[in-house]
């Protein structure tokens, strides 16, 4: 006991000693290999869906009692209302879906669909429903102009080119939205990964169609 004792307290065995467990909280840190059995469900509600204060009909003012009766509409008295030509959509109008996608699996099994809405008042939303895929350490939502391929050879094609990051993916399950950049064509920007920043691998991706 004593020799063992004596040779943990070598100046070379403490040493090596704080390098395994300095390697091992790396190894921890870079990988979080806990995330594979951790689930994170993030569920918002589609753009547009909440009834606006201003779709409440304002209350009537009180008729004047000195004020002649309305005619029918339509009358010269009381012409009906003509909707102004080549006006946007109100604020209360639904989104407009632009393209639509549905999840291939790449490294990791991934399920769900993907929608690009654009909302009345012009921006647009790049909403996924229904995701199921795995947890894992700096996982962004890219749009990209790489083609979406089966098997290995889509892991890794999503960097090769153009890509817009809409951020880190709020959760690895559920329903969420990313907003979109002003400037991003989706003309060019054909393509959705869940992407992990950190080993530069696709967890899953789908090509979005116009619609």
């Amino acid at each position: 006991m004593r020799r063992l004792l004596r040779f943990l307290r070598r100046p070379v065995v403490l040493v090596v000693a704080a390098v395994v467990a300095a390697a091992l909280a790396f190894g921890l840190y870079w990988f979080q290999p806990w995330k594979l059995w951790v689930d994170k469900t993030v569920n918002e509600a589609r753009p547009g869906q909440v009834t606006s204060a201003s779709a409440v009909p304002p209350r009537s003012a009180p008729a004047d009692a000195g004020a002649p009766a309305p005619g029918p509409a339509g009358t010269a008295s009381n012409p009906a209302p003509v909707a102004p030509a080549g006006l946007p959509p109100g604020p209360d109008a639904g989104p407009v879906t632009l393209a639509t996608g549905r999840f291939i699996s790449h490294e990791h099994a991934t399920k769900g669909t993907v929608v690009v809405l654009r909302l009345a008042d012009g921006s647009r939303v790049l909403r996924l429903e229904g995701l199921d895929t795995s947890n894992g350490p700096d996982l962004h939502v890219w749009v990209t102009d790489a083609p979406v391929k089966e098997g290995r050879a889509g892991w890794h094609v999503f960097d090769d080119g153009a890509h817009e990051d809409l951020g880190q993916l709020k959760g690895n399950k559920g329903n969420q939205n990313y907003t979109l950049p002003a400037d991003a064509d989706l003309a060019r920007l054909t393509s959705v990964t869940i992407w992990c920043d950190r080993f530069d691998v696709s967890f899953g991706a789908a090509e979005l169609v116009p619609a």
